[in-house]
This record gives structure tokens, sequence and C-alpha cells, in this order.
């Protein structure tokens, strides 16, 4: 047991230590997704995903974590800066959707086609305290989605 224990504690010294949080950043970014008012439809899940409903009928078919999904979507920063854009591409985007961040796998299967939502994602469900590409670390991301079409895996969407 003593061996085991030691053999834990030698392999977790051998990883790199993950960079260390801006607190002042993260309170601003906590403060920004808890003032996210449940009167204008807002949403928390267990996870810290808030979500609401723009529009649609709510009636379509939702997709599984494993389809693929053709959908629109506006990504912006909290500050309202856009970094991503399927709409102003004018092209909608496909992905299978357990390839994606946690936030949206977690939001989009919430969704029917023809439904629109707007998310609030947290660093710990979108790119993490690492971030990607024009993304930051810490980052809380905000999403407009609109569902279009759902495939299962292997197959192409078809609205």
């Amino acid at each position: 047991m003593i061996v085991t224990a030691a053999l834990a504690l030698a392999l977790a010294a051998q990883e790199p230590p993950a960079p260390a949080p801006n607190p002042a950043n993260a309170d601003y970014h906590f403060r920004y997704l808890n003032h996210l008012d449940p009167a204008a439809g807002w949403h928390r899940t267990l996870s810290g995903l808030r979500w609401r409903k723009v529009s649609g009928p709510g009636t379509g078919r939702h997709p599984a974590v494993t389809d693929t999904v053709t959908i629109h979507y506006v990504g912006r920063f909290i500050d309202g800066t856009e970094f991503d854009s399927s709409v102003a591409r004018n092209e909608p985007a496909t992905f299978p959707l357990n390839r994606l961040i946690r936030g949206w796998q977690e939001g989009v299967p919430m969704m029917g086609v023809g439904d629109r939502y707007e998310f609030a994602i947290p660093y710990n469900l979108a790119y993490g305290y690492e971030g990607r590409g024009p993304i930051p670390g810490g980052a809380t991301l905000l999403f407009t989605i609109d569902l279009i079409a759902i495939a299962p895996p292997g197959d192409t969407p078809a609205s």
C-alpha cells in the first residue's frame, strides 16, 4: 500500500502543474454568469452551463451526443466581441457533437431541430485555463446556436 501511494505521488510529481488561475479574471467571469437573470429566461444546469431558449417550436428531434449536427452559430466573449460565426461565413457548420466542447455536448441535446438557444459556457465546459486559438484561458463563452439538422453517427444530417 505504501509502495502504491509512493508511486502515485511520484507520477503526480512528473506531470506539469496546471496553470494558476487568475483570481480577478475568474471572479469577473463568475459574476457575469451569476447575473444572468432567470426572469429573462436563463436556466442553470448542475455543471454550471447557462442557457435560454430564444425561439423555435421545441418539438423537433433532439440530438444525442453521438449524433452529427448541422448548426448556425455565433460565438462571442462576454464583452460582446465576436470570435467565430458560421452566420458571418453564410455557411452552416456540421460537426460530430461528441468532438465539441463539453458545454455544447451538454447544451445542444436540449434543443430540437428548428430551435435557437443562447448558451453562456464557463471555462471549465469550454477551453479550460489553457484556452485555444483566439480563446484565452479561463474565458466564459457566449453562443447563439440554431439547430438545423441531425444525423446519427456516420450519416449526413438532413433537416
